[in-house]
């Protein structure tokens, strides 16, 4: 075992080091950092891997304190961390050191500080031939009590030989992010502060989570005991604990930390500590920040007054020295007080004038009071300022606390809710320098720009043609007789489809896969049922649009609101959810001149739209849902949707699709909104049940005023193309010229000026064709160039950013029952219109497309050299009764036999056989609609899609037993072998090679031989005809199946031996024993007859002749 565990460990370092070469060889190669640093990771943890055995062969160490033979705490070290050993590199790192312990109670984790008591002790653990070596590294100041090394007499205990007195400053400044431990969302915290035998508490600081003390905790005359510079390496350590006091009953616990003062002796020169953020921790919550600075000072000889003097405020409460505070600086924060959202009940009542604090450094700002908040959510006042005195290290900012509240009768006001931002950094903002005056001449183009043609990358191919079959080079050696059968098929069933919505749906999914999934050694050849131009795609997202264009925040950021406790529990964070406040903060620095005035109209805040009433048409788009969570016992649903607007509900419940995990709905619903009140799009997936409630699935949500004010416009996408009309055309309320004009105006840029073939826009030229042939007459158009601009328009300094296009974004559903957990997604898009402009036109038709009628025809012909399953146990002859089964994959209970040719003793058979499918077919989609229902008991049918597979079998009839299977052939109505003219030429490899594949859609007719096979062997040949016609067709010539009427088929020519011996047994004789065995027949017939006449001579002989004698 032990030659094993060398060997593969020697085989892990082997691999190790070739890993290591490797990302060498990938250092010299172009890598990315980041590519570096997960290959570095990995390294690590099978450097970690081999350095850790996966199971100790020595148990850990435990240190167990006891009260009345009852153990009450313990603490748990792991054995190898005490392990002795010559070797400075494999000794254990606490072996014979001091080392401070936090005993915790046994059993379960009990509310509160886990902590029972702290232990300092010296421990070693080791060989009893090491045993001499267990004291070597005792600290100076420390001598054994009792005995000595010795494995047999080990000290009992220590005595200490020096003692020193120091004092301890707890200089406890402020803390961050705490957690709300009253019923308001907020805590009246104190800390405690406790080192050896010294506790101290701090004040306490009512309603805040975020308090400022501001107060030193001194200590004095601690006694520590050993050498200096040990107690300078290894300080006692300081625990803080935070609790929220509580008016009846005991405090409460918020969280702990540990902290290392800094040691300065009386011989160093003193230099003040820095204040540093340390985590508290309250089980697995974290408990918020703590910035503290401790100090552990040596007590001279001369007495406390030689040490640094504290600053006594009244109360006899020390503060921190100004030497050790953060030194200060005058900011000023500007705040966009923009609105309140979804607020909630507080003491069971409905907010009405609410009114936010903004509280930082001991500051607070108020904003206006919303009078009314159901008919007007937004604050009349947006922009208001307060000046600040802030730290200048950014990392010692005071977190900014926003309080709601509301204001009832009697000038009587109730917490709403709150939120504390821990990081000001994101606020920092430098104000821009005042702009010159402007000058009289007329600043001139310095930039062209010329938008780059088309290419074959991103939305543009090489072609003007999409087309959904791929093949690889392999596929594409095909004569140019068929070429031309091809192109001329294609072009008459392209004739047949028109060209929608979906047809640029489909090109945007294969444009996708073909990009992001196929490999590149593929040569992709694309096809289609119809010519679509490739500008015409749109772009499919599979995340939510916020989490490509971020949370369209780049105006007014939406801040949570929270109420109640917080605790571990799930779900807890959506029950403490009271609201939202949506504001943005503007923090930079103020000189003396500047300081105390007034901030003129919106400040820092530039663009900012009014916030008042703006009336809305919004159109949300359902495409389609997948993997959506079962809601009925046989695990589907019926899924239907319910689109929330405000108080605007629509049920689509008539609309529900049956027994469905993947749905299509391809609805579009329309409702006009009011901003603000309305705002909030709520999509629901509901499962539909017909008796009680239906089951919600989940559900997401959109923040439409987000979205309406953002710059990036993802109001309405802009499309690749330009189009007046047909399946892409313009749907916004301004064409693409307005547009640019339009957000040049915001912008307050210079333009658009149009010329002929250019369009300029502040320093830039845009250059393009402008000048359009219509019904033969030139016509000058800038849309098509203005629409490249915009989507061009990041481009554009200073100002630019990227406006949405066209698009489909991808929603995760979730439910409240579920937290955390993905019920489904949903694809869709949401378009908003302002109601004071132009009506947009007629909402996009994206109902899913019904499938359409069509019947195929297959007429069984013969069969050759079908293999001979049965033998005559007469006359030994291999023969087979054969017969032919048909069916379209789905539509399996539409079955469909030939009758059977018995006794073919050549595998030959002749039917002469017609079979009928009629199906549903979508041919945008290449696959057959199937409807049926699952069970007897559903009531409603299942819709699947398949695709277009027919299915041949070859079957031996058995009139006793069940039948024999003798081959099969399926065959893609798509693209199947073209059939041999011959049985001789029907080889098996015409389904596996490269034969010349065709299409029953676009060839409408074929006939040939093709192959059975059975495990990869011939097992027979068919000769059939297809014949594929529409519904509407196959009405006006109608045919019978089999061989009845109309168009009846003619009976096959079957040879005479071809019957069944079970109906017809006299048939049977005559072919199977008389002609094989006939004169064997007549020879005992003969034999027989003329036995029987001796047999009678002989018994009337003797009888005969007495009667012959006694009668004379």
């Amino acid at each position: 075992m032990h030659y094993n565990v060398c060997l593969c460990v020697c085989a892990l370092q082997e691999s190790l080091i070739k890993e290591a070469q490797s990302l060498e060889e990938k250092k010299r190669k172009t890598i990315t950092v980041k590519e570096m640093l997960q290959h570095a990771k990995k390294l690590i943890q099978k450097l970690r891997f081999l350095v850790e055995e996966p199971q100790h062969t020595i148990p850990d160490v435990f240190v167990w304190l006891l009260s009345n033979n009852k153990r009450v705490a313990y603490a748990r070290i792991r054995a190898r961390d005490l392990l002795f050993s010559s070797t400075q590199e494999a000794r254990g790192v606490l072996c014979g050191k001091l080392i401070t312990l936090f005993l915790k109670p046994p059993g379960k984790r009990v509310p509160g500080l886990p902590v029972q008591a702290k232990l300092d002790v010296y421990l070693w653990f080791g060989t009893c031939s090491d045993s001499n070596h267990m004291l070597d590294n005792l600290p100076e100041g420390f001598r054994p009590g009792s005995g000595g090394a010795d494995a047999n007499s080990p000290p009992t205990h220590l005595f200490l030989l020096k003692q020193h007195h120091f004092q301890l400053r707890c200089h406890m400044y402020q803390a961050r992010g705490l957690i709300a431990a009253d019923a308001s969302g907020l805590s009246d915290p104190f800390a405690r502060v406790t080192c050896l035998s010294n506790s101290h508490t701090t004040n306490i600081i009512n309603q805040t989570l975020s308090p400022t003390w501001n107060q030193c905790l001194p200590m004095s005359r601690l006694l520590l005991h050993g050498d200096l510079q040990h107690i300078k390496q290894e300080p006692p350590r300081v625990v803080i604990e935070v609790y929220d006091d509580d008016a009846v009953g005991k405090a409460e616990y918020l969280g702990a930390t540990v902290a290392v003062p800094e040691v300065r002796l009386s011989s160093d020169t003193y230099t003040p500590p820095t204040l540093q953020y340390s985590p508290l921790h309250c089980g697995s919550l974290s408990g918020g920040d703590l910035l503290a600075a401790f100090e552990l000072l040596q007590i001279p000889k001369s007495g406390h007054h030689n040490l640094p003097s504290l600053e006594e405020h009244e109360g006899g409460i020390y503060r921190v020295p100004a030497n050790i505070r953060p030194v200060l600086r005058t900011y000023r924060l500007e705040v966009l007080f923009w609105g309140l959202r979804e607020l909630k009940k507080v003491q069971f009542l409905s907010v009405d004038r609410p009114q936010v604090y903004i509280e930082c450094a001991g500051k607070t700002l108020r904003s206006s009071v919303i009078r009314k908040y159901k008919s007007n959510p937004n604050f009349p006042v947006l922009v208001d300022a307060i000046e600040l005195e802030l730290p200048e290290n950014e990392h010692l900012h005071p977190p900014l606390t926003i309080t709601t509240v509301d204001w009832r009768a009697f000038g009587r006001s109730t917490l709403v809710g709150s939120h504390v931002i821990n990081n000001l950094k994101g606020f920092k903002y430098t104000p821009p320098p005042a702009l010159p005056a402007p000058t009289e001449t007329e600043k001139q183009p310095k930039v062209t720009y010329t938008p780059e043609p088309q290419s074959t990358e991103g939305n543009h191919f090489p072609q003007d043609t999409l087309t959904l079959h791929l093949t690889t080079k392999m596929d594409v050696s095909i004569s140019r007789r068929s070429t031309k059968r091809r192109k001329r098929t294609i072009a008459d069933e392209s004739a047949e489809c028109v060209i929608d919505w979906w047809s640029k749906y489909y090109a945007s999914v294969e444009k996708q896969v073909e990009k992001l999934v196929l490999p590149s050694c593929m040569h992709v050849k694309l096809v289609v049922w119809w010519v679509i131009p490739i500008t015409c795609c749109l772009q499919l997202y599979n995340k939510e649009l916020e989490s490509e264009f971020g949370p369209f925040d780049d105006w007014v950021k939406t801040y949570e609101l929270f109420r109640g406790k917080a605790n571990e529990e799930d779900g807890a964070t959506d029950e403490r959810f009271v609201g939202k406040f949506k504001g943005q903060f503007r923090l930079y620095t103020v000189t003396e001149a500047e300081m105390g005035s007034e901030i003129v109209g919106t400040g820092q805040f530039s663009g900012i739209p009014s916030n008042g009433p703006v009336e809305v048409r919004v159109r949300v788009y359902i495409v389609s849902a997948s993997n959506l969570h079962p809601a009925d016992p046989d695990g589907k649903s019926d899924p239907y949707i319910v689109v929330r607007l405000g108080k605007n509900e629509i049920k689509d419940r008539d609309n529900y699709i049956p027994k469905q995990l993947n749905p299509v709905f391809g609805r579009s619903f329309e409702v006009q909104a009011t901003f603000p009140q309305e705002s909030l799009l709520t999509v629901l997936i509901y499962d539909y049940d017909l008796v009680g409630g239906d089951d919600l699935i989940g559900e997401t949500r959109i923040d439409l005023e987000n979205r309406f004010f953002s710059q990036h416009r993802p109001t309405c996408g802009l499309p690749t193309e330009y189009s007046i009309d047909g399946y892409n055309a313009w749907r916004d309320s301004l064409k693409p010229s307005e547009l640019l004009a339009k957000l040049c105006k915001d912008n307050g840029l210079d333009g658009p000026h149009f010329r002929p073939g250019r369009i300029t826009v502040a320093d830039k030229v845009f250059t393009g064709k402008t000048l359009f042939m219509e019904e033969g007459t030139p016509v000058e158009s800038y849309e098509h160039l203005s629409l490249k601009i915009l989507h061009r328009w990041s481009e554009i300094p200073g100002v630019g950013c990227r406006l949405v296009p066209e698009h489909i974004e991808t929603r995760t559903l979730y439910n409240k029952d579920r937290p955390g957990m993905d019920q489904g997604q949903v694809q869709m898009w949401v378009d908003m219109f302002p109601m004071d402009l132009p009506h947009p036109g007629p909402p996009v038709d994206i109902s899913p497309r019904k499938p359409k009628g069509y019947e195929l025809r297959i007429i069984i012909w013969n069969t050759e050299d079908v293999i001979l399953e049965d033998t005559n146990f007469l006359t030994g002859q291999q023969s087979s009764d054969i017969y032919v089964k048909g069916w379209m994959k789905g539509l399996e209970d539409d079955r469909q036999e030939t009758d059977v040719h018995y006794n073919s003793l050549t595998g030959e058979g002749n039917f002469n056989w017609r079979f009928v499918f009629p199906f549903s077919y979508l041919p945008a989609e290449k696959t057959v609609v199937v409807q049926k229902r699952d069970s007897i008991f559903s009531l409603d049918k299942t819709e699947q899609k398949l695709p277009a597979i027919l299915i041949l079998q070859v079957w031996d009839f058995e009139t006793l037993s069940s039948d024999d299977f003798l081959g099969v052939v399926e065959l893609d109505l798509h693209g199947f072998p073209r059939g041999a003219k011959s049985a001789k030429s029907c080889k098996v490899d015409m389904l596996t090679d490269g034969t010349e594949k065709i299409s029953i859609f676009q060839q409408k007719r074929a006939r040939g031989w093709w192959p059975f096979t059975k495990g990869g062997e011939l097992t027979g040949k068919a000769e059939a005809e297809f014949h594929l016609l529409t519904a509407e067709e196959a009405e006006k010539n109608p045919v019978g199946r089999a061989r009845k009427e109309p168009e009846p088929l003619p009976k096959p020519n079957r040879p005479d031996t071809s019957f069944s011996w079970f109906v017809n047994p006299f048939k049977c004789f005559f072919h199977l024993v008389w002609r094989n065995y006939k004169k064997y027949i007549i020879i005992a017939l003969v034999v027989l007859i003329t036995m029987l006449f001796l047999a009678l001579l002989f018994y009337t002989l003797p009888g005969a002749i007495s009667q012959k004698i006694v009668n004379g």
